[in-house]
């Protein structure tokens, strides 16, 4: 950038050279577990949700015997071989 300069070196003396009083420090809370778990992460003054968004329809989670050749079957597709066996469902539902 035109007119840019390299402060940091300044900034970081001038960061290194100030005295912190303990009255300071009593201000300054303390960072536990707790804290962290009620934190919310905010990019530019907006929350951020993490992790996946909530779907429409959530699946369940179930456990399912299925035959040992249908399972190796649906496996060896690659990824997504549970998303194929939902859909197979839905198909026989269908029929």
């Amino acid at each position: 950038m035109a007119g840019s300069r390299d402060v940091s070196a300044v900034d970081l003396k001038k960061i290194d050279e100030t005295e912190i009083d303990e009255a300071a420090y009593a201000e300054i809370p303390e960072l536990s577990d707790e804290w962290f778990e009620k934190a919310v992460l905010h990019r530019g003054g907006v929350p951020v949700r993490l992790g996946r968004p909530q779907s429409e329809s959530p699946k369940q989670q179930v456990t399912l015997r299925l035959d040992a050749d249908v399972l190796a079957s649906f496996r060896a597709g690659g990824r997504g071989w549970q998303s194929r066996i939902n859909a197979a469902l839905r198909k026989a539902l269908e029929a």
